[in-house]
């Protein structure tokens, strides 16, 4: 009760104070004196910290661990553990968050949805009934034009040979982080098999599960159904060329958003103390999803080492043998993917240090196109560092 009676002196508003739960490692000064803490909720961890007017458990009990919450987040009811919620984030009761998510700006989702290795950016809003892992989910220009999960949708995260190398790219990072892409579309009732790429602009049909990249947008996607039937099935891998390329190509834009947090996000979240929490939750939570990303890719390539070879038809055979021969190297340049010195990154910087806007999503909509092109380029030369050996 001693937490709680601090909080309380802060100004901490907590309804039926005997009905919640404080850990004793919890630090009073990281929650906000505006913030509220309705019945049955629970809060732990050293490194938890909650922002000015965020709102806990208002429609049902909420458990929040180890997270960084900013300024305004709503977490309505459910369990929240090692996930980072930017200033007006909001997910409904039911939901069940776990480490390596990330919802950035005004994301929000509504009730019994699931996130975990989950990077939502500004704007981009989930249904209900959403098992939404393993993913990174981008565009839409403003909270009128965002991207959208229909309900009951579900990323298919894990595959018959046991593996998580499934991770798949909604929009990217380079071109997502200009909040001036497309919306991207994805239909309740439906699902995506991954790993895939989807292009901003694309509208998954409702009911259908996309298991194919989406390389162009603008376009309406209604996947052709498998074929009905029961039919003889392989437990080894057939090609994997696939899962490695967009694997490595998830890594990379995870490096270049990093590094976009550590160099242009900084100055502003530093303003506040819950600001600079966030900024270093997001930061760790990155970290660990590249740690988490490159595990599993060890994991497909550890697979296909110890298969029967001779089983495999001669091209399948040179494929695996020139992964398995390739991944030491390609493995490397993922691990140390980072900033990138050029002419585009001090262009950009530039611009962003002298926009006068003080809220991170109004400067990124005031930057000029040119701007935003400089800043576009300099994260895609991140990503190709990462996938590709110097000079090739």
């Amino acid at each position: 009760m001693k937490r709680i009676e601090e909080l309380l002196r802060r100004g901490v508003k907590i309804a039926a104070p005997a009905s919640v739960e404080i850990g004793d490692e919890v630090d009073p000064a990281r929650i906000a004196p505006d913030a509220v803490i309705h019945a049955g909720c629970k809060v732990f961890g050293a490194e938890t910290s909650i922002g000015s007017g965020c709102v806990l458990g208002r429609e049902a009990p909420a458990t929040v661990d180890d997270c960084q919450l900013g300024a305004g987040v709503q977490l309505k009811g459910g369990s929240f553990c090692g996930a980072v919620f930017l200033d007006g984030a909001a997910l409904g009761s039911g939901a069940q968050v776990r480490p390596g998510t990330i919802l950035e700006e005004g994301a929000e989702a509504a009730h019994a949805v699931g996130l975990k290795q989950t990077i939502f950016f500004p704007f981009v809003v989930g249904g209900s009934l959403i098992n939404f892992c393993d993913a990174l989910m981008a565009g839409g220009r403003s909270r009128k034009e965002h991207s959208e999960i229909g309900s009951s949708f579900i990323h298919f995260n894990y595959t018959p040979h046991g593996d998580k190398a499934t991770a798949s790219l909604i929009g990217d990072v380079p071109r997502g982080v200009m909040l001036d892409q497309a919306p991207i579309f994805l239909g309740g009732q439906g699902g995506i098999a991954g790993p895939v790429q989807i292009e901003f602009g694309t509208v998954l049909a409702a009911g259908h599960v996309l298991r194919k990249d989406v390389p162009e947008g603008g376009h309406l996607v209604v996947p052709t159904m498998p074929h009905a039937g029961t039919f003889p099935y392989e437990t080894g891998y057939r090609s994997v060329a696939r899962v490695m390329k967009n694997g490595a190509a998830y890594v990379g834009n995870l490096a270049a958003l990093e590094t976009w947090y550590g160099q242009v996000r900084r100055p502003l979240m530093e303003k506040t103390p819950h600001g600079a929490a966030c900024l270093a939750g997001a930061l760790r939570q990155l970290a660990q999803a590249r740690k988490e990303r490159l595990k599993r890719l060890d994991e497909v390539v550890e697979k296909i080492a110890a298969e029967d070879r001779a089983a495999l038809d001669e091209a399948l055979r040179r494929d695996h043998e020139a992964l398995c021969a390739g991944w030491p190297a390609a493995r490397a340049r993922l691990a140390a993917a980072g900033d990138v010195a050029c002419a585009e990154k001090t262009a950009f910087l530039a611009a962003w240090t002298a926009a006068k806007e003080e809220t991170y999503v109004a400067r990124v909509q005031a930057l000029p196109a040119a701007a935003k092109a400089s800043g576009t380029a300099w994260l895609q030369k991140i990503v190709a560092s990462a996938l590709a050996p110097a000079g090739t």
